[in-house]
């Protein structure tokens, strides 16, 4: 925001202190996101571009080839496909507008775009970590279930897709009615939850958003995959016993094999 000079200039006019507290406040207020020289803005630029672009086309031929081949429409893929399509969507509504902001220096798209940008790439960001987990516990599943896996039942992965994104939800919309906000962060060019408020309000919102949206889902996917990475180190220390015990009989039967072809040399001659 920019405070008119004119709103100063009354104020001291006036020599109004509680006008000039609150004018200097808003100005420090304003020019606390205001870290980053020209250059850096520019460079931020060029990074932001970079990845949006190749986000972009990277998540766009993942959806493309999933459409194409048959083949590709697992179940496990779908979930891919979910995780694909969030990170798409981050491209499309999220990036172009901080990358704007960015070649200007500020945020372009008023208090209301910065409130949806926000809540767009929470909720999104959200989304693909949790379906980092749901795809973790899937595959643990998948290799650790007594049965084989069912390649045409999408019905647990779709349950999964769709909680990935109520979950999302349910940790994202508060901030939209009162439970922290929405607001600028960093140098003013991005806006995400308000990270530097001291109420009590904002710092529950950001201690549970911290737990059950990156804590909860990390642990998951560290559990699961170690799970598995036991298992697969027990299925090889085991492969390797039965390999040793194999060679050994080898070895035992070599005398007997060779007693027996001599023999049968001797009787032939």
């Amino acid at each position: 925001m920019i405070v008119s000079n004119l709103s100063v200039l009354s104020c001291r006019r006036t020599n109004s202190a509680l006008c000039l507290s609150a004018v200097d406040g808003h100005l420090d207020a304003s020019s606390s996101y205001r870290t980053l020289s020209p250059t850096g803005h520019l460079l931020v630029a060029v990074c932001l571009g970079f990845i949006g672009s190749l986000g972009f086309l990277n998540n766009l031929l993942v959806l493309v080839l999933f459409c194409r081949y048959k083949v590709l429409r697992s179940p496990i893929n779908f979930l891919l496909v979910n995780i694909s399509l969030s990170d798409l969507l981050v491209c499309l509504l999220g990036t172009p507008f901080s990358f704007a902001a960015s070649t200007q220096g500020r945020w372009l798209i008023g208090d209301s775009g910065c409130v949806w940008y926000g809540f767009a790439n929470s909720l999104l960001g959200i989304v693909s970590l949790i379906s980092l987990a749901v795809l973790s516990y899937e595959r643990y599943c998948t290799m650790m279930g007594s049965t084989e896996a069912d390649a045409t039942n999408y019905r647990k992965v779709a349950g999964g897709v769709v909680m990935s994104w109520v979950y999302s939800l349910i940790w994202t919309l508060p901030p939209l009615f009162g439970w922290s906000r929405y607001g600028p962060e960093g140098p003013g060019t991005t806006c995400s939850v308000d990270w530097t408020a001291k109420t009590a309000n904002n710092i529950s919102y950001i201690i549970c958003l911290f737990i059950f949206c990156l804590i909860v889902p990390f642990l998951v996917i560290i559990v699961c995959y170690g799970k598995l990475l036991h298992a697969i180190k027990q299925v090889m220390r085991i492969k390797s016993c039965c390999r040793s015990d194999t060679d050994e009989d080898s070895l035992k039967s070599l005398p007997s094999q060779t007693c027996t072809c001599i023999t049968t040399e001797v009787s032939c001659s």
